[in-house]
């Protein structure tokens, strides 16, 4: 049986996490950066922990006006600190409840900056690779399908993992449209579960223009912030269920 893991950003304050989790394989936790705090990240993983889910830390810009979604120019070396901070800020509350972070997903504009700056990814799985090395941490890099970031975390000896998304809009590269292009965001939970079900079982995504693009995903993801959250996890699960693909984490 085909199977493929189903993810969702959470911990971020959109207050539908509680019934988001049970939905999913694995969670994106925010880190305190782009949204929440040593409580919230404790208490969503917790959460977590209750419902047999795979834990990963979510981080972002430390830019919460825009919620993480405004892109920031750091000097060198800024980005993959402030991505390993955060990753550790986890991985002690996470370990002192007795669970692992075992991936890492960037946030928002930083995400979508490494899937097309080399320099920038390059960096970013460096600096992960360091961390782990020092740490005896075991990270998976969770980046989006064919991106920089996939390449880099490779090239960088980590375990990587791609990403594909059930409600955002591809442009014929590849990469997301951004969000502030009209239609940007999925809302219409059936065009969703069409997107998820031709990613999973075809490895493919029909961009805006109508052209088909190649997606090698591991992992789909759903974000929790987005309106009807857990709906559309439920209708997911549901339209992949009936295509005969399991949902489960990689692990």
């Amino acid at each position: 049986m085909r199977s493929i893991d189903l993810n969702a950003d959470v911990g971020e304050g959109a207050g539908s996490d509680a019934d988001l989790v049970p939905l999913v394989t694995s969670v994106n936790i925010a880190c305190g950066a782009h949204a929440g705090d040593p409580d919230t990240m404790r208490r969503t993983v917790e959460l977590a922990i209750r419902h047999g889910v795979a834990i990963g830390a979510h981080p972002g810009f430390a830019d919460r006006r825009n919620f993480g979604r405004a892109e920031v120019f750091l000097p060198p070396g800024s980005a993959g600190e402030l991505v390993v901070a955060q990753a550790v800020l986890l991985q002690e509350i996470a370990s002192a409840l007795g669970a692992r972070v075992g991936h890492v997903k960037l946030h928002g504009a930083l995400y979508n900056m490494a899937a097309r700056d080399t320099a920038l990814a390059e960096e970013i799985a460096g600096a992960l690779a360091a961390a782990m090395r020092a740490s005896g941490a075991q990270w998976t890099l969770v980046a989006l399908a064919g991106s920089k970031l996939i390449g880099a975390g490779r090239a960088a000896g980590l375990r990587v993992k791609g990403e594909a998304f059930a409600d955002r809009a591809y442009r014929p590269d590849g990469t997301l449209a951004p969000r502030s292009e009209p239609g940007s965001v999925v809302a219409d939970p059936a065009a969703a579960v069409r997107q998820a079900l031709a990613i999973a079982s075809e490895g493919i995504v029909t961009a805006r223009d109508g052209s088909l693009v190649p997606v090698e995903a591991d992992t789909l993801c759903i974000h929790g912030d987005g309106p009807g959250a857990a709906e559309l996890a439920r209708s997911i699960r549901g339209g992949l269920a009936a295509a005969g693909i399991r949902v489960r984490h990689w692990d």
